[in-house]
């Protein structure tokens, strides 16, 4: 192993915003509204306020796999650019106290529903519509048991094995190790879960597909950080079998393109108010073979 300098941590810990490499800029060490913005409201009763990172991609691609099975879904989507500082705004915070994205509203009921964690999200929404989140007991827990397992895992692979491999400052062995370690087990968790059923948690297409796909499907289709001859994604055979049925989806191609804002400008969709919107996006993506 190379040789690191050794850090001594000092005996009260205090916050020198250089050290945080690519998010330093939005990275701090206490809660609460940095700045007064109020959240822009559409039309429809559900607002969605995200951006189409792993987590955010969960969110709309519920809210889409809902429409194309013809529940009244409808939504607006706002962007939430997390570089800029827009989870601090205090119209964000007051829906999410942790200004992390994704956060809804909805206000269809007497009162306004706010909703913050993406996992959180998508419960309500299959209860709400009865979608995607059987009654049964036992397929509800095996169901409950997956999307809490992408909930407490996801954070090793995007806080440690994307922040190390990619955007910290500075390359180092011992973390890139560590976490590339713990994602290949989880990756090998996967695919012994699908060598035996077609999707995560059974026989059925569930939210809990919606929430791993966006993480680990982005990982071995190559999408995500780079990393999957890194990381060895084709000896996941069962795995990747999944994430291609997944990514085939044509709800998921569409929630997907939801306040996306990397790429060429015309394959980005900051807002999105109607299906139209997201129609032109697509049609330019699959053109290019982007999608």
């Amino acid at each position: 192993m190379s040789a690191m300098t050794e850090y001594v941590p000092p005996k009260v810990w205090t916050w020198d915003q250089s050290n945080g490499g690519a998010f330093a800029s939005t990275n701090r060490p206490i809660a609460g509204a940095t700045h007064e913005a109020e959240l822009p409201r559409g039309q429809h009763r559900l607002q969605l306020h995200s951006l189409a990172t792993p987590n955010g991609q969960k969110v709309s691609i519920m809210l889409e796999e809902l429409l194309a099975a013809g529940h009244d879904a409808e939504y607006d989507a706002w962007l939430i650019d997390i570089g800029k500082g827009d989870q601090f705004g205090s119209g964000f915070v007051s829906i999410n106290p942790n200004s992390k994205i994704p956060a809804m509203v909805d206000y269809g009921s007497s009162e306004p529903i706010r909703l913050f964690e993406s996992g959180s999200i998508l419960v309500y929404l299959a209860d709400k519509f009865d979608a995607f989140l059987s009654r049964d007991a036992a397929k509800r827990a095996e169901t409950m048991n997956w999307l809490f397992w992408q909930m407490g895992s996801a954070p090793f692979v995007g806080g440690g094995f994307g922040h190390f491999y990619v955007y910290a400052p500075e390359k180092l062995e011992y973390p890139i190790n560590r976490y590339a370690m713990e994602t290949k087990r989880q990756l090998d968790v996967l695919d012994r879960q699908l060598a035996e059923h077609e999707y995560v948690s059974g026989s059925d297409y569930t939210i809990a597909d919606m929430a791993i796909f966006p993480w680990y499907g982005g990982i071995v289709l190559g999408r995500t950080y780079n990393a999957a001859e890194f990381l060895d994604v084709g000896s996941y055979k069962n795995l990747l079998r999944w994430a291609e049925q997944i990514d085939a989806r044509e709800p998921v191609k569409r929630g997907r393109c939801v306040n996306a804002t990397g790429g060429p400008e015309d394959e980005q969709l900051a807002e999105r108010h109607s299906a139209a919107d997201i129609d032109e996006v697509l049609a330019i993506r699959k053109a290019r073979g982007t999608v």
